[in-house]
Order: C-alpha cells, then structure tokens, then sequence
C-alpha cells in the first residue's frame, strides 16, 4: 500500500479531476482557490465555485493535516497523551442553481495514527430538491457496480449505514435518498489495506460520471419560482442536518478547524418558514413521502 504521502498526492490528483469535470458541467463559472495551513501541521486546498450557470454554490476541499491528537478526539478513540495523526480527504458539496438538479456529497479520506492504526472512510450522497425515482435508482445502482467490484456485502451495508447517518431525528427525516457511507475500516493487514485503499479511490473516482450526468439529465428543465422557493427551503433542512448532526463539521468547529473550510458546504442561499406544509397531492409532498430509511431503490 501506498505511504501518507502517496495517499495524499492522489487525494490532490483527484480534487484536481473533479474541478475538472465540474467546470465543464457548469460552461461559465471556475473554481476560485484557497490554500491553507493548519497551526500544528498541514494543510490544505479549498476551492470554491459561485454563480455559475449550473452551480450556484460548490466546494471541494482537499486537506492533509498531521499534529498531536486532540484531547476530545484522543479520549474518543482511547489513545495516550502524546500520539500523533496524520489526515488526508477530499470532501465535496455542490449546490445548484436549478431545483431540478440535486445536492451531491462526497467524502473519501484516509486517517494514520503513531500507534500503526489507520482506516479509511467515505461515502456519496444524493439530496434532491424534487426526488425523480429514476434518478435515485440510477444513482444506487452506479454506487452498487462501485461496491461490488471489491465485494457483495459493501452495497447493503454501506447503504444502510449511509440511511442511518443522513437522518435528521428532529424532522423524522433522510437528508435525502441516501447512498454509501463507511467509516473506521481498519484494514487488519497488508492485502487488506491495499483493498480498502482501492475501493476508496474507486468511490472518489465515481463523483465525477455520476453528477455530471445527473446535471445533464435536467440543468435545461424550466422551472418555476414556486419550485425555487422548495429549493430554498430543503436547503434550510440540508443546513440544519450539517450543522445539528453532521459529526465531521461539529468536530471540526469543536477541535478549531479552519472554520471557512468547514463551512464551505453551506448554501449561499435558504430559507426556514414557520410550520411549512406542502398543499396535499402536491410533488413537494410526494418528495417528503420518500425521505425515509430503507427504500430499496434497486
């Protein structure tokens, strides 16, 4: 298996491919860059893109970070005063202009401690602003081909992870249609590190198909402002997730990350109305009929 940082110059090769593809998507906007280091070691890259004509708002960071363990995260993974991390990801969120195209996420990232443990983490996500049944299914069974190419167990238990964790226990609801999620798979030797490493780079290297398609399948749709007005309010519930229940965003306020990379996932646009219900039979309502554990969309 590839060394930290061998791992870390793909992380920068993949940001690189995915800004890529996005500024093709979108034909106007580019990635504005902003590079970063972190007090205590490291760094990173966090490139956004605004006012495009197919993405309103998106980032994509990439990060390798390294120093002595915080005291909360050091009592969280049971590790003595003194040990050392080494952290390297890429993580993405694109929001769109039009209501008809969905909110993507993606993370994919590698973690090493001093002690020789590490394991690897990721996972994609899909928050339509209107769930398109088509879509969801196409989009599981892009990310199903992904898992099965390393084995028949990841699909089911990564998608049903990925349910559990984009929940909002508050409004009873998925942030979305789900997808995979996966994090703390230490590999237990070798050959095992060498697969997880490979399946990690196959899921980073999946984004870029899988929503260019998505926006080339409706970034033309018209749509109406009663439709924008929806938009703006699932992204007030896709703010509300990140920063009520996303553990990545808490521990990196908590543990004084770089706040505006942090952030950077946020919409430059939402809204919250009081006690907000769509009229019955409406598709708004049949969106939030979908938003649940456990659909199999395929």
């Amino acid at each position: 298996m590839p060394d930290q940082h061998s791992i870390a110059a793909w992380f920068q090769g993949l940001q690189d491919s995915i800004c890529q593809a996005l500024e093709q998507a979108d034909g106007s906007a580019t990635f504005r860059e902003d590079t970063w280091e972190r007090p205590g070691g490291g760094g990173g890259r966090s490139r956004v893109i605004a006012n495009g004509a197919v993405l309103e708002k998106g980032g994509v960071g990439f990060s390798a970070v390294h120093g002595e363990i915080h005291p909360q995260m050091r009592a969280s993974l049971g590790v003595e005063e003194g040990t050392s991390f080494f952290a390297t990801g890429v993580s993405i969120v694109q929001h769109p202009v039009s209501p008809k195209v969905p909110i993507i996420h993606m993370n994919v990232r590698y973690f090493e401690l001093s002690n020789g443990t590490c394991w690897f983490g990721g996972g994609i996500d899909l928050t339509p602003h209107y769930v398109v049944d088509e879509d969801a299914r196409w989009f599981h069974q892009q990310l199903k081909e992904v898992c099965d190419r390393f084995s028949p167990d990841y699909y089911p238990r990564f998608k049903n992870w990925a349910d559990d964790y984009f929940f909002s226990p508050h409004r009873n609801e998925t942030r979305g249609v789900g997808g995979i999620f996966y994090d703390h798979q230490k590999p237990s030797d070798e050959a095992a590190a060498e697969h997880l490493w490979a399946f990690t780079q196959a899921v980073g290297s999946s984004f870029a198909p899988i929503y260019t398609e998505l926006i080339a399948r409706h970034k033309d749709e018209p749509y109406t402002e009663q439709e924008r007005d929806w938009q703006l309010l699932r992204r007030g519930r896709y703010v509300e997730f990140n920063l009520v229940h996303d553990r990545g965003t808490k521990f990196g306020l908590e543990t004084n990350g770089r706040t505006e990379s942090i952030l950077m996932s946020l919409p430059p646009l939402a809204r919250w109305e009081y006690d907000h219900h769509p009229a019955e039979g409406s598709p708004e309502e049949l969106t939030l009929s979908k938003l649940h554990k456990g659909i199999a969309w395929i």
